[in-house]
């Protein structure tokens, strides 16, 4: 696959890029920034070099005095070198690191020097639509969008094998999991709650752990990069809210590779959670990109009404509710319809599989597939 343009826009000075494994980092970055010295933590060789030494890094440094980028992936793998990092930024104005991983783990919970601010935090997601030529919504309901997967001539193999690199390589490695068959039925279980609430107590029971556990093992999930929690919106409330978050897997794909599937399971019930989940990972992606101040969450009452994504913030207020259907019933726009009572100066859309805009009760009305191929940093999503 030729190298696909990305929206995110490298800064110009020293920054930690994360995102899960698979989503393109070292590919892109190798691209982009050709001329750095590059040192892969991956690699047997250079993790125990620098484990053992990590003042080699200034050595390398000091003798390339030309360079001006230093590209260290996984750099969780080996949190001392940050010390490193930090004297020769430091020392020498200019020079600029860029640093991967995807795995927060160990830099968040090791205490290690995160250069006190002098790098920026920036993120890297699956593919977006407007930014993959050959996107296709019954595709990636069922492949998702990490650029790993999409570039393979098998993507149906390469997800199925995906968890089990996550198994084998992060958990199971860095002893995350203490039993790593609980694990893999816990990731099995919390497949049920993607695009829902995650019921601890329900998938401790189904996994024969205590649900202290199953918060250990959201929280490896979270520290992977592989979920992520949307709060529900209580902002100025007028009625009683849920509580509890909305969950998600980080990409469709992931999700319907994990999804088991049987003659009790109705398809659509599946697909609605890819669909909803699909729709999630796009505005995460959009709202890391385009760096603007809005944060994502959801709206749920205590009694069911409920909307599926509200972004809120100084820059834009928008509600988005998506249903796995090709028309619009009434009963479909009925929790837009409240949150807007609500809250009237909020922008309205109802996404929907299919194919004409519509204007119903005041509520845009759009197919989701033309939502996610107009999606992009620096436009409105409505």
């Amino acid at each position: 696959m030729e190298l696909i343009h990305r929206f995110f826009t490298i800064p110009p000075q020293s920054f930690f890029l994360f995102g899960p494994r698979g989503t393109g980092k070292t590919t892109w970055l190798q691209a982009k920034l050709g001329e750095a010295i590059r040192i892969d933590l991956l690699d047997p060789l250079s993790f125990r070099n620098f484990a053992a030494r990590p003042e080699r890094l200034e050595e390398l440094v000091l003798g390339r005095p030309d360079a001006q980028t230093v590209l260290i992936d996984e750099i969780q793998r080996v949190p001392s070198l940050l010390n490193v990092v930090h004297r020769l930024i430091e020392s020498r104005p200019g020079l600029r690191f860029v640093m991967t991983g995807s795995s927060a783990r160990k830099l968040r919970r090791g205490g290690v020097n995160l250069l006190a601010g002098r790098a920026l935090n920036r993120s890297l997601h699956p593919f977006m639509a407007a930014e993959f030529p050959s996107f296709s919504l019954e595709e990636s309901l069922h492949l998702g969008l990490l650029p790993l997967v999409r570039a393979s001539q098998d993507p149906g193999s390469v997800l199925q094998a995906y968890v089990s690199l996550y198994l084998e390589e992060e958990v199971k490695v860095e002893g995350w999991a203490r039993n790593i068959g609980h694990f893999a039925r816990f990731l099995e279980a919390a497949s049920f709650s993607h695009a829902g609430v995650l019921n601890l107590s329900g998938i401790a029971r189904d996994c024969g752990v205590g649900r202290k556990a199953v918060e250990g093992y959201v929280e490896v999930l979270e520290d992977l990069l592989l979920c992520f929690r949307l709060p529900v919106f209580t902002r100025k409330a007028k009625r009683r809210m849920a509580a509890h978050p909305k969950f998600f897997l980080f990409d469709a794909g992931v999700f319907r590779s994990l999804r088991p599937g049987g003659p009790l399971d109705a398809p659509a019930e599946i697909e609605g959670q890819a669909l909803e989940g699909l729709v999630a990972q796009h505005l995460r992606a959009w709202l890391s990109y385009s760096g603007c101040e809005v944060d994502l969450y959801s709206w749920r009452t205590n009694k069911g009404t409920e909307v599926d994504f509200v972004l809120y913030g100084r820059d834009g207020f928008y509600a988005l509710e998506v249903k796995n259907t090709g028309r619009v019933r009434s009963e479909d726009l009925r929790g837009l319809r409240a949150f807007l009572g609500d809250y009237p100066g909020c922008k309205a859309a109802f996404l929907y599989r299919g194919r004409e805009r519509l204007m119903r009760n005041g509520i845009l009305c759009l197919p989701v597939e033309e939502f996610l191929r107009d999606l992009r940093p620096g436009r409105e999503p409505v």
